[in-house]
């Protein structure tokens, strides 16, 4: 099995184990703050479950209706992920709300506190070791379901806050107050992850630093090149494309300058985990003498 599949069915198993933890606060308690971190930790086991299904899809060889492969499986899970953040952030508003208009004093809350406080530190743990996982391994499902699991630690330290204050004054409104504004950090996750799946579904080229490094491969692995311009990157979870017009001198034979591309690809693909190279050769009276010049 897939080591990001691994780690995606390993957030659904804590999940599940934080959703069972945090149901036992509230049921103890009977907080409203404790019922809302209850309620957003429903959507951290849909999202694990999403997360698995990109991550299988995504790993789908290319095939007749997808040639390019199936990478883009894995944004569209991080937009379902952004989308079930929102409806979880409006639901606990919505409760909180309610919970401020009708206050209701909470019951045990040092065992709730307790309870909840475990289930807190295992979603930071996991969530912490998912995201740097899903970095290094460029899985953007798993990303948005470790910010996913973090945004869930906010809400649980926003809910120990609320409980807190709640028992030592003896404001009842204030654990609903305090839901609804951890409530609001949630809602900015949610948009935050929409924000950066919408850009890799438009095609967002490539980190700066990373264009950086074609830039400079290519300019150092063609001797036999004029220059090369039109480059054009772009990701797409594992996979990086790219794609550029490589200008040669006339007279070069086919077969030479096909060596030349096969090296630049190589040395491409070595750099660049995931890299998938196109090369357009051109003669030299397309030279557009701009772009990267070949030394």
């Amino acid at each position: 099995m897939d080591k990001a599949l691994k780690f995606a069915f390993g957030s659904l198993v804590v999940s599940f184990v934080v959703l069972a933890i945090k149901y036992v606060a509230f049921a103890v308690t009977g907080s409203l703050a404790l019922y809302s971190d209850f309620l957003e930790s429903i959507i951290n086991v849909g999202t694990s479950v999403a997360a698995i299904v990109a991550i299988r899809v995504s790993a789908l060889p290319p095939d007749p209706g997808h040639p390019f492969g199936h990478h883009k499986a894995e944004y569209l899970s991080a937009v379902l992920i952004g989308v079930m953040i929102i409806i979880a952030s409006l639901l606990i508003l919505d409760e909180a709300w309610n919970g401020f208009l009708n206050p209701t004093p909470i019951e045990a809350p040092a065992l709730g506190l307790a309870v909840s406080m475990g289930a807190t530190a295992l979603n930071a743990v996991w969530g912490l070791l998912i995201i740097r996982f899903g970095k290094r391994a460029r899985s953007a499902s798993l990303v948005a379901d470790g910010r996913h699991m973090m945004a869930d630690v906010m809400t649980s330290i926003g809910v120990l806050v609320g409980v807190v204050l709640v028992v030592v004054t003896g404001i009842a409104v204030l654990d609903a107050a305090i839901a609804g504004l951890v409530a609001l950090h949630i809602l900015w996750s949610g948009f935050s992850v929409l924000r950066e799946s919408a850009s890799a579904l438009l095609d967002e080229s490539v980190p700066a630093e990373t264009l950086e490094t074609i830039h400079s491969i290519i300019a150092s692995h063609a001797p036999e090149a004029i220059e090369a311009h039109d480059l054009r990157t772009r990701h797409a979870g594992k996979a990086t494309f790219i794609d550029f017009h490589l200008v040669v001198a006339s007279q070069m034979t086919i077969s030479r300058a096909h060596a030349v591309c096969d090296r630049l690809e190589a040395a491409l693909e070595k750099a660049i985990e995931g890299a998938l190279v196109t090369i357009h050769i051109e003669p030299e009276n397309k030279a557009k003498h701009k772009g990267i010049v070949i030394h």
